[in-house]
């Protein structure tokens, strides 16, 4: 019997909870032991490396205590495959901890279980195992994902070497713009762009389908969570060079270049785009004699590429608007 969708959760045992919500996103896969354990068994796969990598998502931090919460959890599974795409790795499975104000019940917890479900089917992974609590501050999600990458070919952040091209996927400032929407603002945009920006912040795209294309073109990777210009920074220290930003090459949506129009000062507002973070897109460096062919790969498989740099000697990051250097104030999202 389905409890009370307002049933107070202290009042369901914590093992039934799993048994009903959580053991079926395992779907029976060996690796989880039904998820009737403490931990999970991963087998080793010959010729392949396990790429291991965690997000969380606190409310108020990450999300909005607005946000449906089955839209949180296609952000929490969505930004740990943003991860595992820039390191060329295909998706395995994942482990999950939710730390549960008592506001949230029943029927909370089990919109969070079906956002989870309808992604993870979608990105072909499995629930391996994780943990519950309760916490009598603000919900946090910590997501742990696997995914297996051919041995000796996972794309590091430290790879870019001089002459390199930097290139980015898809558009860049929609999640920041988003938050922005979703907060009340951006009053100037028509209805239907603000409910772009709104969905692209709370369900961003992780650029699965660019795994095999990175592990073939790329020499460096990140994926871009805080912000272009922080994690092109983030490229730039692990493989001690020098990355060069036109952010009068960035690629935005059409609702992010509406709004772009509407900016008194377009140079600034250019610049918090690339700062703004919750984008999930991909940046890389590839050799510029392969970035025609990694373009044209990617397109065929429905992402667009765009090149906006370039690697040099040096160190750090300079970014340039129309041929002016820019000084940068805040690059990106700054964790505690």
């Amino acid at each position: 019997m389905t409890p009370d969708p307002e049933r107070p959760f202290e009042s369901v045992d914590e093992f039934d909870w799993i048994e009903r919500c959580l053991t079926p996103l395992a779907q029976g896969a060996p690796e989880a032991l039904g998820l009737l354990d403490d931990a999970a068994v991963i087998p080793t796969r010959p010729g392949f490396d396990l790429v291991i990598s965690k997000d969380a998502l606190v409310e108020g931090v990450h999300f909005l205590a607005s946000d449906p919460l089955d839209e949180v959890a296609r952000k929490l599974l969505r930004v740990n495959l943003s991860d595992l795409a820039a390191k060329g790795a295909e998706p395995y499975g994942y482990f999950l901890a939710a730390a549960w104000p008592a506001r949230h019940r029943w029927a909370a917890r089990a919109a969070f279980v079906r956002g989870l479900a309808d992604d993870q089917n979608h990105f072909g992974l499995k629930l391996f195992g994780g943990d519950t609590v309760s916490t009598p501050g603000p919900f946090t999600a910590s997501l742990t994902i696997l995914g297996w990458v051919p041995q000796g070919r996972m794309v590091p952040r430290g790879g870019a070497i001089t002459a390199d091209v930097v290139l980015v996927s898809g558009a860049i400032g929609d999640g920041c713009l988003g938050l922005e929407a979703a907060q009340g603002g951006l009053s100037g945009l028509t209805e239907a762009d603000r409910t772009f920006l709104i969905s692209r912040y709370r369900r961003p795209h992780p650029r699965t389908s660019l795994a095999a294309l990175l592990r073939i073109h790329a020499h460096a990777a990140a994926d871009i969570s805080d912000g272009l210009i922080a994690d092109a920074g983030r490229i730039a220290t692990a493989s001690s060079h020098q990355i060069d930003l036109d952010l009068d090459l960035m690629p935005l949506s059409d609702p992010a270049a509406r709004w772009l129009a509407l900016q008194a000062d377009p140079r600034a507002a250019r610049l918090r785009l690339a700062a703004g973070g919750d984008d999930y897109e991909i940046i890389c460096t590839a050799p510029a004699a392969e970035v025609s062919v990694f373009i044209a790969a990617a397109a065929a498989l429905g992402v667009s590429l765009t090149p906006i740099g370039h690697v040099g000697p040096g160190r750090g990051v300079v970014v340039r608007d129309q041929g002016a250097v820019l000084a940068i104030e805040r690059a990106g999202y700054r964790h505690a």
